[in-house]
């Protein structure tokens, strides 16, 4: 059952429901409050019946029934019998009607309990106590209630035609209503069936309101415009890697064939270590790239904490591994004065890749083999703080510094494949961080990440 159609059944058996118990009520608290009015004039007659034999109790009967004639149809079809304190009949209502259980009302009748009802189909029947001029007396009445039932019919008929027009306007709002709110989300799950991620990403136009329809178009558009992104990168990223492959396997193959032809011992150590960069550079890129991909494809960054000077030193015992000559010199920033001011909440396999890559360009565009990285964790957020002396980048080419495949003139003759600093920016931008650079004196290179540390 679609939403549209909820709607109509849930408010309209809700709203037929509140209404047919209403109207039960109505009937019901009538039909008890015609009951209790009619045995109170049944109540009211007998009395008045009493009151009348007792003032005139020296007439002769012919009076008394002559008078009975003229008050006997106050309440229709009634029988009415009285009697005296020892339950002896003093009067009976010309009528015929029989009151069949007549002794049984009048046994349970005593100065304790003044009051018995009872029904004999559509008839009351009531036994009533009574005193008055001090003497006892026990009266019996049966009578049917014309108007009473006469004016129930007709609130039935009220009711029910009232219950009939309710449900047709009732059902007819309901079919009204749940157009109204359900076409927005139609319109918006027609557009969602028929997006197509071949196309430009084109946002689901929303209204001004603020709606949950349109909150939920609002949000598919932003789930859409990451998707898109996700999926313009992962093509991006896949194109771009296997083109990138390309070349450090073709220089792979060409340095064993050079191996094969070469006989001398330095020589062939030189294209082995060569290599061994190669290889090693091209894995982390493509761990990098697949882990920002699986991320941007809707996973959850899987993210530790650890502390960020700690994965430096780390980093720099391992590239000391490679490049024995060189030395990064490592030191705090004035305001770092807790080690917890150090630890950072990350994907520390992103974060180490980042490092690497940035700590290989002060090896490979350093003209000292020396390198300094500042730590300063005191400010918000923290930064990190490469520095090297060698060829800078030059101001027109810094713009394009985090480009894919962009390479520097001070890259001449370096080797690299033009996505390394794409993925350091890739990455810190996912951990909410930035990176630059700059030159202080045209003689270094400066690279400043932020991150939340």
């Amino acid at each position: 059952m679609n939403i549209r159609n909820k709607i109509i059944v849930y408010f309209s058996l809700a709203t037929l429901v509140i209404c047919g118990i209403t109207f039960a009520l109505i009937y019901f608290l009538y039909y008890e409050n015609r009951e209790e009015e009619f045995q109170m004039r049944q109540k009211k007659k007998i009395i008045t019946t009493l009151n009348f034999l007792s003032q005139i109790r020296e007439t002769d009967n012919k009076l008394v029934e002559n008078i009975d004639l003229l008050t006997v149809h106050d309440l229709y079809d009634e029988k009415l019998l009285l009697f005296n304190s020892s339950k002896e009949l003093i009067y009976s209502s010309l009528d015929d009607i029989p009151v069949h259980f007549s002794l049984e009302i009048l046994s349970r009748l005593t100065p304790e309990n003044k009051w018995v009802e009872t029904k004999d189909g559509l008839y009351d029947v009531i036994g009533t106590y009574v005193e008055s001029n001090g003497k006892t007396f026990y009266g019996i009445s049966k009578a049917y209630d014309t108007f009473g039932y006469a004016k129930l019919r007709y609130l039935e008929y009220i009711l029910a035609a009232s219950f009939i027009s309710i449900s047709i306007i009732v059902i007819i709002i309901s079919f009204y209503l749940s157009k109204k709110i359900t076409a927005p989300l139609s319109t918006v799950t027609k557009k969602v069936i028929a997006y197509n991620f071949e196309e430009d990403y084109k946002p689901i136009e929303v209204s001004g309101s603020k709606d949950e329809v349109t909150l939920l178009a609002l949000q598919f558009n932003k789930l859409m415009k990451r998707m898109n992104e996700a999926f313009a990168f992962q093509k991006h990223a896949v194109h771009h890697i296997s083109h990138e492959l390309k070349t450090p396997i073709s220089i792979l193959v060409s340095n064993f064939e050079k191996i094969e032809r070469e006989t001398d011992p330095g020589k062939i150590k030189t294209l082995i270590k060569y290599q061994k960069e190669d290889t090693r550079n091209l894995s982390e890129i493509i761990n990098a790239l697949l882990e920002i991909a699986r991320t941007e494809t809707g996973n959850v960054l899987k993210q530790d904490k650890f502390r960020i000077d700690e994965l430096i030193f780390d980093v720099a015992e391992e590239l000391k591994n490679i490049y024995p000559d060189f030395q990064f010199v490592i030191t705090y920033g004035a305001q770092t004065k807790d080690e917890d001011q150090l630890t950072v909440t990350a994907n520390a396999r992103l974060i180490k890749s980042a490092l690497m890559n940035l700590m290989q360009n002060c090896i490979l565009y350093s003209n000292d083999n020396k390198a300094g990285i500042t730590i300063a964790a005191g400010s918000r957020p923290g930064e990190i703080i490469f520095e090297n002396n060698g060829n800078p980048i030059s101001e027109n080419e810094t713009q394009y510094l985090f480009q894919h495949f962009f390479r520097g003139e001070n890259s001449q003759g370096k080797r690299g494949f033009g996505l390394g600093l794409v993925l350091v920016h890739r990455i810190i931008s996912l951990h909410g961080g930035t990176i630059s650079y700059h030159s202080e004196n045209k003689e270094s290179n400066t690279f400043i990440v932020r991150l939340p540390f």
